[in-house]
């Protein structure tokens, strides 16, 4: 491939003209010190893309292959911009502030997420022997000419199983749905379910992705408080009048960013609003998987028998991002509706991804990797919290999690959350603002762990510790 594209340089520089006769395959080889096969490897390419002609007992002959798009000529008064692209449209379009980009560029060595799981722990050895088999099914291509399909996947039916087995409920492939992630879950959801000013209730702090999108679609966003039991669902009943609420959003299993758990007892009750003042559920549960201690609490869509809960979760979070999938949880009439927007925004998805997970989850494999994680996880999460207690003191005040890839960590007394992260970075910490929470009555991050390894967060500890001594 090197030599071929070598030569098809000098074609394109003129170096070799039309006509000219290429040395023979022996030549060639004894030129470049190759061995012969590979000398006719390269004619072969060069034929291929059609830079040479190979006419038998004659030669190899370089051919120019005609140019298959031709240059607009520029107006005289603009030729010298003729071929640069503009950098901004000579027409005016809608701008969204509501999707402006929260990324941060950095060069420092080590930075925080918001809880986010390690990808070193994919096992890529395994997985490419499975992606290779999942490639080489003689269905697969019948699968991609398929126009359309009468009967559910193989993989929505062991998804079904899974789920049935793991979170408590009794769903068919007809309630469920599988997207790219959750945000493209909760895009969808939101498409079907909001109109521009309708009521939506998030927790007090709140995830900002989702906020995102709620405001994309129009929302009028109201913030709920939240305390240790969760979202307070009274505050609900006592500040809002039947009718007015479209949706709640609320992270059942572990409130983003605070960590909370939403007790059963709220979780009764705030179906039972649900059902009374007629607005849904959206219950995102990104990370049931990851439990350390008890068992998770399950869904509040496996107790609901009116309808009122959209659930949205995620498969293979300790596999890389391309072997994630997201899924919607809802009633029947719902996924109907949701797979109209899903062919619009992803009408090819992904066979082959598909085809493994199947396979993972009916041979188990994505139960196993789950549980050797949570053991590499809960260490992680413990050397962490020794960590903090080491350098900080009583100077923070953190529980210790049940479960998730994050810490709730809060500053008493408060301190400038952005000068921190700039004291940090001096010292090759990065700590992005998104897992910053700070007004008058908060001084907290949100400390993700998921992604270091034990020597890592000693590390991080350190530094972060460094930062905030030169603050104080």
């Amino acid at each position: 491939m090197q030599v071929a594209e070598q030569i098809i340089n000098l074609i394109q520089r003129g170096y070799l003209l039309k006509g000219t006769l290429l040395p023979g395959t022996r030549g060639l080889s004894q030129l470049l010190k190759v061995h012969r096969n590979t000398a006719v490897a390269i004619y072969d390419e060069l034929a291929s893309q059609g830079w040479v002609e190979i006419l038998p007992n004659r030669g190899t002959f370089v051919l120019v292959p005609e140019q298959r798009t031709a240059k607009i000529t520029a107006s005289a008064q603009q030729i010298d911009q003729a071929y640069t692209y503009s950098k901004t449209t000579g027409f005016p379009f809608q701008t969204s502030l509501h999707l402006a980009s929260t990324t941060q560029i950095t060069t420092a060595k080590y930075s925080l997420t918001d809880g986010k799981p390690d990808l070193r722990l994919h096992p890529i050895h395994q997985f490419s022997k499975w992606y290779s088999a999942a490639m080489k099914r003689k269905t697969l291509i019948n699968k991609w000419n398929r126009v359309g399909e009468n009967t559910h996947s193989i993989f929505l039916h062991q998804l079904c199983n899974y789920l049935n087995a793991t979170r408590g409920f009794h769903i068919k492939p007809d309630n469920i749905i599988n997207t790219r992630s959750t945000e493209m879950s909760l895009y969808i959801v939101s498409q079907l379910l909001i109109k521009p000013k309708d009521l939506v209730l998030v927790g007090q702090l709140s995830n900002y992705e989702s906020n995102m999108i709620f405001q994309e679609v129009g929302a009028s966003i109201k913030t709920i408080p939240v305390d240790k039991e969760g979202l307070d669902v009274d505050y609900i009943e006592t500040h809002f009048e039947k009718g007015s609420i479209r949706c709640v959003y609320v992270c059942a299993q572990r409130d983003y960013p605070t960590t909370r758990t939403l007790s059963a007892e709220r979780r009764l009750k705030l179906l039972q609003l649900a059902k009374d003042y007629g607005f849904a559920i959206i219950e995102d549960d990104y990370d049931y998987d990851f439990q350390y201690e008890g068992s998770a609490m399950l869904p509040m869509a496996s107790a609901d028998a009116n309808g009122m809960v959209i659930y949205l979760g995620k498969l293979g979070q300790s596999l890389f991002p391309s072997f994630q999938t997201g899924f919607v949880v809802a009633p029947e009439n719902l996924i109907l509706e949701a797979k109209n927007y899903l062919q619009l925004l992803d009408k090819q998805g992904d066979l082959i991804q598909e085809q493994m997970l199947a396979e993972l989850i009916h041979e188990g494999e994505i139960s196993r990797l789950i549980k050797k994680n949570i053991l590499v996880y809960k260490e992680r999460r413990d050397v962490l919290c020794k960590q903090l207690k080491k350098y900080f003191g009583d100077k923070i005040h953190f529980e210790t999690p049940t479960g998730g890839l994050a810490l709730w960590l809060q500053f008493e007394p408060k301190i400038s959350l952005v000068k921190l992260t700039e004291a940090a970075e001096k010292d090759d910490l990065f700590i992005p603002k998104t897992i910053l929470y700070q007004d008058k009555n908060t001084c907290a991050i949100r400390f993700g762990f998921g992604q270091l390894n034990e020597e890592e967060i000693e590390v991080v500890v350190e530094k972060l510790y460094s930062a905030y001594k030169a603050l104080v």
